[in-house]
């Protein structure tokens, strides 16, 4: 059938290591490093320990593929449970703004398990993440702007990215794949309504997109058969999860626009919908020379995805829950100049933060709004104790492409990541990384954790 899903799952069956172009590849390893400082960063976080004992408890006790945080193995549908769960965390994990999609919890879990267990080569790894991303990314543009609204996209369109990933390792051909996506599509899950109660959701989605993503590519190879149109039939995705949903967004410029090469990296350790605001709001203040005293007041102009899923959470009650309010990382990066993990850890229930955090709101922007979510604008009004009125602004926050990380500033965040969490002694992050950045040369993918090719 000629359908946008036909032609997405053509794409994603048949792109090869030599079509996607070396800056493309570069940034996949970049992604691939991220992501893997992200997985041993949640290490000894409970909604994760709990994930994690249960997939080893369902598994057999050995496999063919890494349960990161353990140092063990299972099978590749539980192992990638297991780490999509521990790298979304410690919210470090990449994003894409566009489609307001978090791809590499999802994508690389799914294909480091399945390339695992078949032995599959660094250069075939890359191949499968970046058909991954590019799958998760449309469908995720495609769902649009509604669909956030209620439903965590990484959840749903991370379903389709990680059997997308999966299903090119797998070797599916183009019908094999277009089976997968549909069984993909109908078991995408994930509501934000977690996020009002401080509930540990979060976590399981991606665990579950993961493993189910793998799981529909791995039945699709076995002649399961699924929706052919599950994205934009008349009772697929759209049409149950979207209002604003636009088909041409699955196929475009696919081969030509690279959407893995626009994704971002994120520097503070929050929900990104709160770095554009702290970006400005730290701009203001270093350009003033002002301290968290001199702040009476801060209005963060956001746009409306911000006010939908940060709005529930004014006085956060968890750690977690902490990093989806707007009042508390603005506190936290006034009074630290960033937000990461150990300011999250140890200081978002200090009373001079939540003093700080109740004297900022969020007001909805008409610019702001406009250019989401392709760009994600940080503006901030900030009133001073002695009356002045301050404006500040950043068009691309730290980590966005125009302003990224390089690589050493990614290898340092991975050793930052680990140091946190104790999920691995520097000596071990320092050898892994080491091999990691060689992932296209690896003849077979082993084990990340020890560092072995």
């Amino acid at each position: 059938m000629n359908s946008p899903s036909a032609e997405l799952a053509t794409f994603a069956c048949g792109l090869r290591y030599a079509d996607i172009p070396m800056p493309v590849i570069r940034k996949t390893e970049d992604l691939l490093v991220d992501w893997f400082g992200s997985a041993v960063a949640g290490h000894g976080a409970r909604p994760v320990e709990s994930i994690t004992r249960f997939a080893l408890a369902m598994g057999p006790p050995t496999g063919l593929s890494e349960v990161i945080l353990r140092r063990a193995s299972s099978s590749p549908y539980l192992a990638a449970m297991a780490n999509a769960a521990a790298s979304h965390m410690a919210e470090q994990d990449d994003v894409h703004n566009g489609s307001v999609f978090h791809p590499a919890t999802v994508v690389f879990p799914a294909a480091l398990a399945v390339a695992q267990a078949l032995g599959s080569s660094g250069a075939q790894l890359l191949t499968a993440a970046v058909a991954g991303y590019e799958v998760g990314i449309r469908v995720g543009e495609f769902l649009g702007r509604s669909h956030y609204k209620v439903f965590h996209t990484t959840g749903t369109a991370g379903t389709l990215a990680a059997a997308a990933a999966a299903g090119h390792l797998l070797g599916l051909d183009a019908q094999q794949m277009q089976h997968a996506f549909g069984s993909a599509g109908t078991q995408s899950a994930g509501l934000w309504e977690f996020l009002r109660t401080a509930a540990d959701s979060k976590q399981l989605h991606t665990a579950h997109a993961a493993g189910a993503g793998l799981m529909a590519a791995w039945l699709a190879k076995d002649g399961f058969t699924g929706a052919a149109q599950i994205l934009e039939g008349p009772q697929g995705m759209a049409a149950g999860m979207s209002s604003d949903a636009d088909p041409a967004k699955l196929t475009d410029g696919l081969g030509t626009r690279w959407a893995t090469a626009e994704t971002s990296f994120k520097y503070h350790a929050c929900c990104r919908h709160t770095h554009p605001a702290a970006d400005a709001l730290l701009q203001v203040m270093q350009a003033n020379d002002l301290k968290p005293a001199d702040v009476a007041h801060v209005v963060t102009h956001v746009h409306q995805g911000a006010l939908d899923v940060l709005g529930p959470v004014r006085k956060p009650s968890t750690v977690h829950q902490s990093k989806f309010s707007m009042g508390t990382t603005a506190a936290l990066a006034a009074r630290f100049g960033h937000a990461g993990l150990a300011e999250f850890e140890q200081h978002f229930l200090d009373q001079e933060t939540q003093a700080l955090r109740d004297r900022v709101e969020m007001v909805l922007d008409a610019e702001v709004d406009a250019a989401y979510p392709r760009r994600w604008i940080g503006k901030v009004t900030l009133s001073t104790t002695d009356g002045r009125v301050l404006h500040g602004r950043v068009d691309e926050p730290k980590g966005d492409p125009g302003n990224t990380l390089s690589r050493d500033e990614i290898s340092a965040k991975a050793l930052r990541l680990a140091a946190f969490s104790g999920g691995a002694t520097a000596a071990e992050m320092q050898t892994a990384l080491e091999a990691l950045w060689q992932v296209a040369q690896w003849p077979r993918v082993g084990h990340l954790l020890e560092g072995r090719a």
